[in-house]
């Protein structure tokens, strides 16, 4: 019985201190992204907002987004192909390096095509990363993105509704050295809006392994659609969350909303 005690004592210290450090590690991953709302307080051209809810105690998924100039908003989102410990260092370290590369100036293809040689030199565990990457010219609504194997953006323009805007996907990143990537152009109006996520939000599952999917994503976001980013970003979530019930979450689920004023 006293050898069992102790057994039991020293694994409860252990377990509590892998708690504790988990719990070190969430908060300095949630410190390497922007979680302060209004995130860009004196800029009234725009609304952007974004949610991130990892399925263990840390993630893969990340997003940011900053001023490159006064006139160009960069926005990202990513989603790294495994999750826990070794995703989320792998994500805040891709993360950084995104930020480094844009504020540096260049097309969302040639960030991406910068941060995806980078990646494949030191990608000894071979994971990969999809990313939606897009540049606002804020005075023009000109956004030029560039989709490497991620997830379709959703687009609300002025008076009409949320629906999947549809284009090229370029090859993940951290498969392959030497990658050219393209950029696509849209134009935005005031009172247009863009939602872009992680396959959290699609392939949640409900406890009869139903997938949320993209039709009752879309049919969420224009519950809001006319709502400022937050307010349609946390429709989306409280329907996921109605969708998937008791259903333990299985993947990190993420979303950023961006409105042109």
């Amino acid at each position: 019985m006293v050898n069992y005690i102790d057994n039991l004592t020293t694994v409860t210290a252990e377990r509590e201190r892998i708690g504790t450090e988990l719990n070190f590690a969430k908060q300095i991953q949630y410190s390497s992204l922007p979680t302060k709302f209004p995130a860009f307080p004196d800029r009234e051209e725009f609304d952007v907002y974004a949610y991130m809810k990892p399925a263990k105690e840390v993630g893969g998924d990340f997003y940011n987004f900053v001023l490159v100039d006064d006139d160009h908003l960069a926005v990202w989102i990513g989603d790294v192909s495994d999750k826990g410990v070794p995703a989320a260092l792998f994500m805040m370290s891709i993360n950084i390096m995104i930020n480094i590369r844009t504020c540096m100036g260049g097309t969302p293809a040639e960030i991406m095509a910068f941060v995806n040689d980078n990646i494949c030199e030191h990608n000894g565990e071979n994971m990969f990363i999809t990313i939606w990457l897009g540049i606002l010219e804020i005075s023009t609504g000109r956004l030029t993105f560039v989709n490497a194997g991620h997830e379709d953006m959703a687009v609300y323009r002025n008076g009409g509704e949320f629906e999947l805007y549809k284009t090229k996907h370029n090859i993940a990143v951290g498969i392959q050295s030497g990658m050219v990537y393209q950029d696509f152009e849209m134009q935005l109006g005031k009172g247009d809006r863009i939602f872009i996520y992680t396959d959290g939000v699609p392939e949640a599952t409900d406890p009869y392994d139903t997938l949320f999917n993209t039709d009752r994503m879309i049919s969420a976001l224009n519950e809001r659609k006319d709502g400022s980013p937050q307010e349609f970003l946390k429709i989306v979530y409280t329907r996921v969350k109605e969708f998937v019930g008791d259903r333990t979450q299985f993947d990190d689920l993420t979303m950023v909303g961006l409105e042109l004023k």
